[in-house]
């Protein structure tokens, strides 16, 4: 994939004056402080592994001091990994005025959506806690330091802040790797045993995840993924449609359908067609449709507007 948007035009509109004039305000303070304290304030990590918990802390309140470049990225895809070091490269020249925020794309799906990430690896700046792009897709190294050299002069220009600059020769912090958790390895295991599309395979791992964790949001994520796509694995997308359409009343043929809509992206299509399935049935037939669909709600994912609006619909439906 090419790289796009190289470019900082658009980040004086982005940026609002009076967020511009706080982050300004901000920098200077933290200034006086380290030098009424005798000292520069402490140099950061140049590399942070940020998680939904840690965003807060970690991007939007550092981006007040230093500007925060955020890669979605995951580990199991190359253009990903090669891009993660060319950051991590060339953070350690800029030696401190940048730091690099790293987000585990399937791990934290809630900042997916909220960035409106489309695909990756995909890299966005963040300064005086607003977000903004800067490409998507792999990109050499040449073209990233050059984006990296506008969000740097507009940061001190536009924000006035200049991150805390090393001491020439001084070593500057990149954060430690932990080892990964027993958790984290099985849900690796399944993640690849669902990108070699051992959908079986990748179910029971999910499925042991969930056992002793039953509120980990990404084995639930996973988990659905992959019983959908088992469902429909060889399925005939044609008969089905026939089926569905010659049989209105039918729950398992309309089930069937909104199971490939989902799968092909049309995921408006699939909701509707299970609530208005929900309207038409009574009893057990209506259960197993509205079960049906809030497995579908999981696939999607609960802050997905498009799941907001298909749950208002289920209730009125069923209220």
């Amino acid at each position: 994939m090419q790289p796009r948007n190289m470019s900082m035009s658009g980040v004086v509109d982005l940026a609002a004056v009076k967020a511009a004039g706080e982050a300004k305000a901000k920098a200077e303070q933290a200034r006086a402080e380290a030098a009424r304290n005798g000292g520069a304030p402490a140099a950061p990590a140049l590399v942070t592994e940020v998680t939904e918990a840690t965003f807060e802390s970690d991007v939007l309140q550092r981006s007040t001091e230093v500007p925060v470049v955020v890669h979605f990225w995951t580990d199991r895809a190359d253009a990903s990994v090669q891009l993660q070091e060319t950051l991590e490269r060339l953070a350690a020249t800029y030696a401190g005025r940048i730091v690099v925020a790293r987000i585990d794309v399937y791990a934290n799906q809630l900042l997916v959506q909220q960035f409106g990430v489309q695909g990756i690896p995909a890299v966005f700046a963040v300064l005086a806690g607003q977000a903004m792009p800067l490409f998507q897709g792999a990109a050499p190294e040449d073209q990233v330091r050059e984006v990296l050299d506008q969000l740097v002069a507009v940061a001190e220009q536009r924000f006035g802040i200049t991150g805390v600059p090393a001491e020439e020769g001084a070593e500057v912090p990149v954060a430690e790797e932990r080892p990964p958790t027993a958790q984290e390895i099985a849900l690796s295991a399944a993640h690849d045993a669902l990108d070699q599309g051992d959908l079986g395979g990748a179910i029971q791992a999910y499925r042991n995840v969930l056992s002793d964790d039953p509120s980990n949001a990404e084995a639930k994520l996973g988990l659905a993924q992959a019983e959908l796509l088992r469902r429909v694995e060889g399925a005939d997308a044609q008969a089905a449609r026939k089926a569905a359409a010659d049989a209105p009343a039918d729950v398992a043929a309309q089930i069937a359908v909104a199971d490939l809509d989902l799968v092909g992206g049309h995921v408006e299509d699939a909701f509707g067609r299970l609530v208005d399935t929900v309207r038409r049935t009574v009893g057990e037939d209506r259960e197993t449709v509205r079960l049906r669909l809030l497995e579908l709600f999981e696939v999607i994912g609960a802050d997905d507007p498009r799941v907001t609006a298909a749950r208002a619909a289920l209730a009125r439906v069923l209220f």
